[in-house]
């Protein structure tokens, strides 16, 4: 009996430890937790991606520039903003990814910064379907 509880409990902690080895991992790489990735309420349309670029010029085009090249004006010089119309995104690609940096920043090591609070969620998505329409990022969901 004593040898089953044992095994028990070393399959109990490698499961854990697997767990977080992968938890950890993923967050560290600048990924939410799957559970906290959101999926995108706002069905792609040209409502949407005309609301999202106005709303883009509005936030966005400051740092990452009118054409999202990231050669904005007030770009800071020391890290250019990334160009949003290659075919790389380093903290995320899908929807829910693109919407979590939008609105909690890029973290430690961006500068990008937070919209939660200062736009509102709509206008968040409606720049995510904008995004989708500028180039070769578009197909990732």
């Amino acid at each position: 009996m004593r040898r089953i509880s044992t095994l028990m409990m070393s399959v109990l902690i490698l499961f854990v430890a697997v767990f977080l080895t992968v938890t950890v991992g993923a967050q560290s790489r600048g990924a939410a937790p799957a559970a906290a990735v959101p999926k995108n309420p706002v069905a792609t349309s040209a409502t949407s991606v005309t609301a999202g670029a106005a709303a883009y010029k509005k936030y966005c085009s400051f740092c990452h520039g009118a054409d999202a090249k990231g050669n904005g004006p007030l770009a800071p010089k020391d890290s250019m903003p990334p160009d949003l119309t290659d075919a790389t995104w380093k903290l995320g690609s899908t929807d829910g990814e693109i919407f979590t940096v939008i609105s909690n920043g890029g973290g430690a090591t961006s500068k990008m910064i937070a919209f939660k609070g200062k736009m509102p969620d709509q206008d968040i998505w409606h720049i995510v379907n904008f995004l989708r329409s500028l180039g070769p990022k578009g197909g990732a969901r």
